[in-house]
């Protein structure tokens, strides 16, 4: 009988890349799963993104560590795939389905240092570490004296690069800092509106095929409604930009009785300008909501920013 039960084919095949921030927001998947009474077995698979070096500005962003995850669920390989919903391109797959996005961790970006303990005690010339274009246009918006340098790597591998002198001060999401137990190396927690978030920042995203009932139906119950339509808003909103994660494009939602609000941000690289809109939508619109939302940045001049630099 036990040897019947080792054998057993598990219900759902997880895909998931091998960092350390990848394996936690699997495993938490795969807990709530089985707390369900659905077996899940982790496999776990290498993105280009883990096999890469250099900045995401030269290797390619869109799709860097999620494009092998969805290879896998096209050719059967895996069943669902768990992403950092950020990081999925925003052109939708049109054999696969975000079916589920569990309840979201906070979207503020974190100051991690171990000399200053916000934006405004950096001195100038002050040298801050990220690899988002979005958090470098926002950070030279605020404080044009500062030296942004690029960096790479796991959370980890950041912190030690930290630790080790390399910068002043890096600049992490404040999801991946709490999930994996480092909240106490957050010096300052960026309000969103000084820092707007990434779109889709502190989510996850639970990725299927769309023809696979079965799987659909099993996560269900792990769909949270107003972390699901506050991420769709934001993603309609950027794929009707024409934008990825390589623009500096910023999103941030709000629900507030039973109204989904949406301000989106766009900014020159170099941080002089940033123009900013906003719309209110019934929670269920949440696509049409991100495309107004979009139109009207547009309409602002936001297209002239997101134009790929030489």
């Amino acid at each position: 009988m036990t040897q019947n039960h080792a054998n057993k084919k598990s219900d759902i095949r997880l895909g998931t890349r091998g960092s350390q921030l990848a394996l936690w927001q699997s495993n938490w998947v795969k807990c709530e799963l089985e707390k369900l009474g659905i077996s899940v077995e982790l496999i776990t698979i290498k993105t280009e993104g883990d096999i890469q070096t250099g900045s995401l500005a030269q290797i390619g962003g869109q799709g860097l560590f999620t494009k092998r995850l969805q290879v896998a669920l096209l050719n059967e390989e895996i069943d669902l795939a768990v992403h950092s919903l950020k990081d999925l391109p925003t052109e939708d797959h049109p054999q696969l389905t975000i079916a589920a996005v569990p309840p979201r961790e906070t979207v503020a970006d974190a100051l991690v240092s171990n000399r200053f303990t916000s934006l405004q005690d950096l001195p100038s010339q002050a040298v801050i570490g990220t690899g988002s274009v979005r958090r470098a246009a926002q950070l030279l918006h605020l404080r044009p004296d500062l030296e942004i340098r690029d960096i790479r790597g796991n959370v980890d591998t950041r912190l030690k690069k930290l630790d080790a002198g390399e910068f002043d001060a890096i600049i992490l999401a404040s999801a991946g800092l709490l999930r994996l137990g480092f909240e106490n190396r957050i010096s300052y927690k960026f309000p969103p509106n000084e820092l707007v978030p990434a779109v889709g920042q502190g989510a996850l995203g639970l990725e299927t095929r769309r023809t696979d009932e079965e799987t659909i139906s099993r996560i269900a119950n792990l769909n949270d409604p107003v972390s699901f339509h506050r991420a769709m808003a934001e993603r309609a909103m950027l794929r009707t930009l024409y934008a990825g994660c390589l623009s500096p494009v910023g999103a941030l939602t709000h629900v507030q009785n039973g109204l989904l609000q949406l301000k989106g941000a766009v900014l020159s690289h170099d941080g002089e300008h940033k123009i900013e809109c906003e719309e209110t939508s019934d929670l269920e619109q949440s696509n049409s909501l991100g495309q107004r939302v979009a139109e009207k940045l547009i309409e602002a001049g936001a297209a002239q920013y997101l134009q790929d630099r030489d």
